[in-house]
């Protein structure tokens, strides 16, 4: 088993979703906020607007909020918000992507590092692990969408590349450049997707024993509850023995 979505299945698992909601809500109106100062206020002349407003609403951001972070991003007081990537190698020489919103690039650099660290890995320039991976789009839909078949042939139709079907979502993948057009034509031939976004997707995998894969673990984790990363990526493996273990723990 690799990714990262598993990984954060596995913390949701564990009951940290409900702990960490108040962050999650902070991070996306922090998003909506940044996209409507770059684009405007207006999300059907906003590509990157809609697309925040999509993910906040699929994770319950209320629309009070929503609103709100807009109306911040026309006032003076807005913050101005860098967006910065960092990469480097985690335990066991995972390749990590770390994606920052941040207004102070200093604060950020240098807790990112600490990070890395103190997990027993390094923080390197950007590009050192980057190009391990491929910038894709990931289109997120709902198992009641359809079924496999339905929705494949959708994609399919919609010029996306891939569609994985599970039993709790349909993930559709297509090229970076291409996601707009592919998300406009699902959602014409499907309806609304719970998310559309841009992702890292690992080339290949890095396996890791268990003591690596908690410490792995333990990075990502820390790397999210810092309120300017928005975004992390890796190119980790697991066994399904190793995965149980983890689970259980």
């Amino acid at each position: 088993m690799a990714g990262h979505s598993q990984f954060k299945n596995i913390m949701h698992r564990k009951g940290a979703q409900d702990a960490k909601r108040s962050k999650l809500f902070s991070k996306l109106a922090r998003e909506i906020t940044v996209a409507a100062k770059i684009g405007g206020a207006d999300p059907n002349m906003n590509a990157r607007l809609r697309l925040a407003i999509l993910n906040a609403r699929a994770e319950n951001l209320p629309k009070d909020n929503i609103e709100r972070a807009i109306k911040k991003a026309a006032g003076n007081d807005a913050d101005n918000y860098d967006e910065v990537r960092y990469e480097g190698y985690g335990p066991g020489g995972v390749a990590v992507i770390v994606e920052a919103l941040t207004d102070n690039r200093n604060r950020t650099a240098s807790a990112v590092r600490s990070y890395f660290t103190k997990s027993g890995g390094a923080l390197g320039e950007t590009g050192s692990v980057a190009f391990m991976f491929d910038r894709v789009g990931q289109i997120t839909y709902p198992v009641s969408a359809g079924s496999a078949d339905a929705v494949l042939e959708a994609a399919i139709e919609a010029g996306a590349d891939d569609v994985e079907s599970g039993e709790e979502a349909h993930v559709v993948t297509c090229a970076f450049e291409s996601m707009g057009e592919v998300a406009k034509a699902l959602d014409a031939a499907l309806g609304a997707a719970e998310s559309v976004k841009s992702v890292w997707r690992a080339k290949t995998g890095t396996s890791l024993d268990e003591e690596k894969a908690q410490s792995l673990m333990k990075l990502i984790d820390t790397l999210e509850d810092d309120d300017d990363v928005q975004n992390v990526y890796s190119n980790f493996e697991v066994s399904d023995e190793v995965l149980a273990k983890l689970t259980a723990a």
